[in-house]
């Protein structure tokens, strides 16, 4: 797959909807071409220690910014119907589609998983983990800031474009 966006989301709390940073990586012709980081307003609006101890995103970063709703109409075109990819899928796609339920957006329909391909193709033992950190170190991928939205999203991509 040469050609696809891939996406990281931080959340504010358990609830799935609560996108408080969300970063977005265009690849075209399998070459990083674009890439986007907004930091949201969280809905609903809380946080959990737990995921400010993963991310640092606390209230006081988020409460001035973007709504997800605003944040996803201004990226639509910018992803013009290309698949989405993520490392662990279904957490970023169960975020993602959570939050446009929420906003009467149109649910994002392809979504690819790099943890999955990786399980699927990387024999077990090879690489202690299946991490995105753990894999970035396998495959010699620069990953700066963990859990910075944008920073995932972009070692993602590059997983991606090794793996898919």
């Amino acid at each position: 797959m040469r050609n696809f966006v891939a996406v990281d989301v931080e959340t504010a709390n358990e609830n799935p909807s609560s996108i408080c940073a969300i970063g977005a990586v265009k690849v075209i012709d399998g070459i990083v071409t674009d890439s986007r980081y907004s930091l949201i307003c969280p809905e609903p609006n809380y946080y959990k220690y737990f995921c400010t101890r993963v991310h640092g995103l606390t209230d006081s970063d988020t409460w001035n910014a973007p709504s997800f709703g605003s944040v996803w109409k201004d990226w639509e075109d910018w992803i013009g119907g290309l698949p989405l990819v993520a490392h662990n899928a279904p957490f970023d796609s169960k975020c993602i589609r959570s939050a446009c339920r929420i906003y009467g957006l149109d649910e994002p329909v392809e979504f690819l998983d790099t943890l999955a391909e990786a399980r699927r193709t990387i024999p077990r033992g090879m690489c202690p983990s299946k991490s995105l950190d753990s894999l970035c170190d396998f495959f010699g991928i620069p990953l700066e800031h963990h859990h910075n939205a944008l920073d995932d999203a972009l070692a993602a991509a590059k997983l991606a474009i090794i793996l898919l």
